[in-house]
Parts: C-alpha cells; structure tokens; sequence
C-alpha cells in the first residue's frame, strides 16, 4: 500500500525489534490459530492486522500518504528525476506494486509508459485507482490490469519494462519480502529495473509499526535482501525537500544479475 509510516524519529528507538523475531512470533500461526479458520487459509497476524489497519483508511491521497498529502508532488518529483537519472531502456509495460488508490500510477507511470498494470490488496483501493486512472486526462487505455492481493502472494504473468515499488515493503516479513524479490525478478524483461522506494531507520534496529502492522528497516537490511535474490544495486539516492522529523526515504534502482 502506497502508505509512508511516518513516525518521529525520537521515539523510534524503543520500539526497535528485530524482523526475525517478528517472523517467529507472527508469520507461523498456531496449531490454535489454523483450527479456528476451519481449513480456509490462514492469514498470519502481521498481514491480518495490517488489512484491518488499511480498511478504515479513506481512499485518498491525504489517506494514502498518513495525512501528509502535501508532500505527494515533492515525491513525485523526486521520483521523476530518479527515473530521468537511471534511463530506463523500455517504454512500454510497467507495473506499480503496492499501488493504493493508484497516485503513483498516475502521476508518475502513465506519463512515462504505454502500459501500466497494478498490484493492490485493499479492494477500495483498488476500485479508486481504476477510477483515478482511468479518468479525464489520463491517455486512454495505458491503465493495464490491476491485481487485487497482496505482494506476499504475488508473482508476475508479463515481462516488464520497470517495476516500482513504494512504500509497501514494510508490510512483508524478512522471509516473505526476499521471495517477493525473487519472484518479480523474474518478471523483468533483459536490462530492466527494479526500483523501491522506502522509509529506513535511522538506526541499525528495525523499528515495528504496532498500528498499521508494519517494520521500517535500515537500509543496509534491503541493500542485503536485493543481493540475496540476485539483484545488484545500480542506482541510491535519498529523496530530497521532505518536511523535518520525517523518517530517512531512499530510492533503489536495481538490475538482475543474470
């Protein structure tokens, strides 16, 4: 979900935890917990509670950015200027993971592809993007498919051109976020990037989200992830002109080592 978690970065410390702890605690359920679905699937509580989280939110920019809307088009900006930078060799199929009501879809995607396809869990999320992307001034037809669940479940049918993903990695455990790598890896047409933009500690500690269910990580744990599912790291900027207080955001750009 394109959300940014913004929490002070005084009280950050205390809430610091590792994410294995976090995996043990949260990503295995309990033999209780699997009697009680009745043989559905099981959702482990780090997901669970972080859907409750996102389905009270309005479906918004305000919504989406944690009441800091304002900032949308600095961050777009940055982003535009990242992509501008890294020259993306494709123009013609992108996808946006993570894509909430579709702000970076259509701000910062379609201008830029012919195609966009997108990957949204929450349902009233999803319903808006395609409204949003799919409204006056917006080229007709660049809005693709929109897939409708989480990025711990999903893995690409279509070779892309670029694959984005903004704050949403926070919401995957350690062990669910390295497949997600993995998988959209293959999902990559030859030279393309791979690009994430995320919030990072400040601190060497991972730092839990108790509300929306979420963990900001230094950025040396994704630099160690992205290299552990085959991607070497070729482009790291800090965005830049973020109010104060704010937590650190970084944009990689990555390619398959293959």
């Amino acid at each position: 979900m394109d959300t940014t978690n913004f929490d002070e970065l005084e009280d950050a410390d205390h809430k610091g935890q590792e994410m294995e702890n976090i995996q043990r605690e949260e990503e295995v359920p309990t033999q209780q917990d699997a009697t009680q679905t009745d043989n559905k699937k099981v959702v482990p509580e780090f997901y669970n509670k972080a859907q409750k989280y996102w389905a009270e939110v309005p479906a918004t920019v305000n919504g989406m950015l944690g009441g800091l809307g304002f900032i949308s088009a600095i961050d777009i900006q940055g982003s535009k200027n990242f992509l501008r930078e890294i020259k993306v060799p494709g123009k013609k199929l992108a996808l946006d993971c993570g894509a909430g009501i579709g702000r970076v879809s259509r701000n910062l995607l379609m201008p830029l592809f012919e195609t966009v396809d997108l990957v949204e869990q929450d349902a009233a999320f999803a319903e808006k993007a395609r409204e949003l992307c799919t409204a006056e001034g917006v080229r007709r037809n660049s809005l693709g498919e929109i897939y409708n669940l989480g990025l711990q479940e999903f893995s690409p049918s279509h070779k892309y051109d670029l694959i984005w993903s903004q704050w949403v990695l926070g919401h995957l455990t350690d062990r669910d976020l390295v497949a997600f790598f993995r998988r959209i890896q293959q999902g990559l047409q030859p030279g393309a990037y791979f690009c994430m933009k995320e919030n990072v500690s400040a601190t060497k500690s991972v730092i839990k989200d108790e509300e929306d269910s979420s963990v900001t990580r230094p950025l040396e744990f994704y630099e160690r992830f992205l290299k552990e599912a085959g991607f070497r790291i070729v482009r790291k900027v800090r965005q830049q002109n973020f109010p104060k207080g704010l937590f650190p955001v970084y944009m990689i750009a990555c390619k398959s080592k293959q």
